[in-house]
This record gives C-alpha cells, sequence and structure tokens, in this order.
C-alpha cells in the first residue's frame, strides 16, 4: 500500500536528506587514490551519528554490515565497505547511504571519479546524471510511475548505455523501502499514478555495456554482467501541487525541480 505524508513528515525526512547532502559535499574531498571504502564508511557513519538524532539507514538493514554502499567499477549496487579495498586513479565510487532521523528514512546515492576519467567513463556518469534530473522532472502529480522510467529511456536511447532493469527506486518513509516500485524504463501513463504526498527514492542505474547483473558470492555485491563500468545516481523527493520537490539536495537550475537542501556534488 502506498502510504502518503503530511507536510510536517516530508519536512522531517527533508532534514535528513539535508544531512546526506552534507555528507556527499564533504566525501567529495576524501575520495581519492589510496583511500580505503572502509574508511569512508567510517567517516560516513561518524558524520551521520554527528546531527542528533541521526542513525544510518543501511546499518543492519537485511543484514547489510556497513553504514554506506560502496559500489567500485563494474559493482552496480551493495558494494561492502572493507579497510582492505583501496580506490586507484580512473576508478568511479557510487556510495549509496540512507539516513533515519525521528522515525523516518532518506535516501541518496552519488558516483564520484577518483581521479582522472577516460572519456567514455566521463560520459556514463554525466548521462547518468542527466536521467535523473529529468526523471525527476517527469515525477508530478496526476502523471504516473511509468512516466518517470520514460524520461530515463528518453536521455539513455541512442547512448549504447544500458539501462539496468532488474533494480529499481522506491517510495520511502518509515521504512527505506516502501511501495511504490519505480523502475527506470517505462512507458508513459503506465503504472500507478503520482498524488500529492508521495516521497519516492528514484535512482538510475547505468552500465557502459549490458543491462544484465548478477549478485556475487558475498550475497550482497551486484555486478554488471559484462564487467562494464556503472554509475548511480539517487535523490529522495517528495511530490507536491508545486512541482516534485527533492529531499536530498539540489539539481541545476535548468531543470523543473523544486530547491532542496544544500546541493552535493557534481560528477564532472
Amino acid at each position: 500500500m502506498i502510504q502518503l505524508k503530511t507536510e510536517r513528515e516530508i519536512e522531517v525526512i527533508a532534514r535528513g536528506g539535508s544531512i546526506i547532502a552534507g555528507l556527499f559535499r564533504e566525501l567529495r574531498g576524501r575520495i581519492e587514490p589510496g583511500t580505503s571504502t572502509g574508511a569512508l564508511d567510517r567517516f560516513a557513519e561518524e558524520f551521520i551519528r554527528s546531527h542528533e538524532g541521526a542513525v544510518p539507514a543501511f546499518k543492519g538493514l537485511y543484514g547489510f554490515p556497513g553504514s554506506v554502499c560502496t559500489s567500485l567499477n563494474e559493482e552496480v549496487v551493495h558494494g561492502i565497505p572493507s579497510f582492505k579495498r583501496r580506490l586507484k586513479e580512473g576508478d568511479i565510487l557510487s556510495i549509496d547511504v540512507g539516513v533515519r532521523l525521528e522515525g523516518w528514512c532518506s535516501d541518496s546515492a552519488w558516483t564520484f571519479p577518483v581521479g582522472e576519467l577516460d572519456e567514455r567513463t566521463r560520459n556514463l556518469l554525466t548521462v547518468t546524471e542527466e536521467s535523473l534530473y529529468l526523471a525527476l522532472e517527469a515525477a508530478v502529480v496526476d502523471s504516473h510511475v511509468g512516466d518517470i522510467g520514460a524520461a530515463v529511456v528518453s536521455r539513455v536511447d541512442g547512448t549504447g548505455y544500458g539501462i539496468i532493469r532488474d533494480l529499481v527506486g522506491h517510495g520511502l518513509g518509515r521504512e527505506v523501502h516502501e511501495e511504490p516500485q519505480v523502475p527506470n524504463v517505462g512507458c508513459p501513463g503506465q503504472g500507478p499514478p503520482l498524488m500529492e504526498g508521495m516521497v519516492l527514492a528514484i535512482e538510475p542505474m547505468l552500465s557502459a555495456g549490458t543491462h544484465r547483473i548478477h549478485t556475487l558470492d558475498d550475497g550482497w555485491t551486484v555486478v554488471t554482467g559484462d564487467r562494464s563500468k556503472s554509475a548511480h545516481f539517487e535523490h529522495t523527493i517528495a511530490l507536491t501541487q508545486d512541482g516534485p520537490r527533492v529531499l536530498t539536495g539540489v539539481v541545476p537550475p535548468a531543470y523543473r525541480v523544486l530547491a532542496g537542501p544544500a546541493p552535493g556534488p557534481r560528477s564532472g
């Protein structure tokens, strides 16, 4: 069942989202060659807990061991942080993080470059980020969930990149994952209607190759089927009569999305 949120509840989710936006700003300068994903996870947990009442929403969720997911290169989602895994020049690192504040959850992900990237990898990040913004624009009251996925497809078609189809965005609120599911492919006018008070995590995931994925033996890490690099960008939004409101950061002014908390980093 889809749970609609009140204005007060959305404000609490936005406060948690502002913590995530601040975390991403802080992490940007720490993501460099030689840094371990375990050190980034430890910093993220300390940063989140330094805000009164806030806790990492992912730690222990379904048994996940980290406070953030750290997915490297061909890893699409759910990479497990480790002090043994160190970043290298030319890597890309997706960090997915949730915050629980006063019982309400916010969720966001960003893919960061590690040093200088080759042109195709830079373009992968750009296309994925832009597909997120277009998906946010499509999330308007009286539209449908299918319009969100269709917006992603409109940006990715012709690029040669694969849209990850077996992983989806979702509603959230008291729980990190709630109804409805929000696929990254869709047809306009199809799927559940979008209503005022819905809170959604919209999260396009693209690969430089195939859209197919599988899970490693650790039971968590999802990788591309051909081991091509993957990018992941996600914002939590609330649907309002004035348009979609981003709760975990802001987007460039060229897009028709209501301003959220202080901006996180851009991928460029």
